[in-house]
């Protein structure tokens, strides 16, 4: 009996947009996923759409100044908000939007971390490093 071998994602933090590998075209539905996560502009770049492990690592950096900039946003907005003329309702409801982002973000950065090992494990299989 010959057992064929697939990848099962460890945890929960694998995109549903992402075929697992294993699957047919698994790296193509990864890239295109990597790319949705990025500035379209970076989607165009030859070096990108040829190595998904090196988009993979620009989708991570990208996520990380997001995170950064919600974070900011959300530690600054009680402060800086009521100056700005806003009243206590947007104010509350602004927080909640960071936080929801902020948890959303987190969530895809858990994905693109995942999706990252699994790629580089690939390309390491695939050229013998």
């Amino acid at each position: 009996m010959t057992m064929s071998l697939t990848y099962s994602p460890i945890s929960t933090d694998w995109p549903r947009q992402v075929k697992t590998p294993g699957n047919r075209d698994w790296e193509r539905s990864a890239a295109k996923w990597l790319r949705e996560l990025v500035p379209s502009r970076y989607g165009s770049y030859p070096l990108l759409i040829r190595e998904p492990v090196l988009l993979a690592r620009h989708a991570q950096i990208q996520l990380q100044q997001e995170i950064r900039v919600i974070r900011t946003a959300l530690h600054s907005a009680r402060a800086e908000l009521p100056s700005m003329g806003m009243p206590e309702s947007v104010i509350e409801h602004t927080i909640k939007l960071y936080a929801a982002e902020l948890t959303q973000l987190n969530h895809i950065a858990r994905g693109v971390r995942v999706v990252t090992q699994a790629l580089v494990d690939s390309n390491s299989g695939r050229t013998g490093r």
